[in-house]
């Protein structure tokens, strides 16, 4: 069972310091070790969620983002990341959305998914539906065992009723969102611990329902016929 080390930990808050290029090139060897640390930890994550979901992410070092920052369009122009993350992309045109990890010291990881950046055909076919019928979708957010994990659904929402839709229609809270995403926050504690990696294969477990739902919709017509 692979673990996230408190070594890593240190890592990231002695980068958070000296977030420059000299000392990453001085400290190359413990980026390396740590950097290795994750992998191993993605690695088995993704070895867990290909039991219950189909990924097509190939291993664990595939699914990393890279510790350097684009820093063209930023005011902050430190050169490297200080935290770890990384993503499994469902397999098929028929599985949409995708499981997101977010590692970082000060009790600032997570384990997330959804849909981030809908194009606009995708969010007109989800409003679509949930104008016609919001059940299953709220039957799903307010199951106890969604609610004890995520809380509830977030995402940036319009501040008032997307263009085509009533601002009094009965699920314009639903419609109004941009964004459809769920996350649940750990400590460092839990992530530090021997069993965190179970605690995020559940986490991704406990959001399938949410992903086959969308989905669904998103892979068929307002009859329900499969779009080809």
């Amino acid at each position: 069972m692979s673990k996230i080390s408190s070594a890593n930990f240190d890592y990231l808050n002695k980068i958070a310091v000296n977030n420059n290029r000299e000392w990453f090139a001085e400290n190359k060897e413990e980026y390396l070790k740590q950097h290795q640390n994750m992998i191993d930890f993605a690695d088995d994550l993704l070895l867990r969620v290909n039991k219950h979901d189909n990924i097509e992410t190939l291993n664990g070092k595939k699914s990393l983002y890279r510790i350097y920052r684009d820093v063209r369009f930023s005011k902050n122009k430190d050169p490297y990341k200080t935290h770890w993350a990384g993503g499994f992309k469902r397999a098929t045109k028929q599985l949409r959305g995708g499981y997101y990890f977010h590692i970082a010291p000060g009790n600032n990881s997570m384990i997330a998914g959804g849909f981030w950046n809908p194009n606009k055909e995708d969010l007109l076919r989800i409003r679509e539906e949930i104008a016609i019928d919001n059940s299953e979708l709220r039957s799903i957010i307010s199951n106890k065992n969604f609610v004890a994990t995520f809380d509830e659904l977030k995402g940036e929402q319009l501040k008032t009723a997307p263009k085509g839709f009533p601002k009094d229609h009965k699920a314009i809270d639903l419609l109004r969102f941009k964004q459809f995403i769920v996350w649940r926050n750990f400590t460092d504690k839990e992530v530090l611990s021997n069993n965190f990696i179970q605690l995020a294969d559940n986490t991704f477990k406990t959001m399938r329902p949410f992903l086959d739902y969308m989905s669904e919709v998103l892979t068929t017509d307002l009859n329900g016929s499969p779009i080809t």
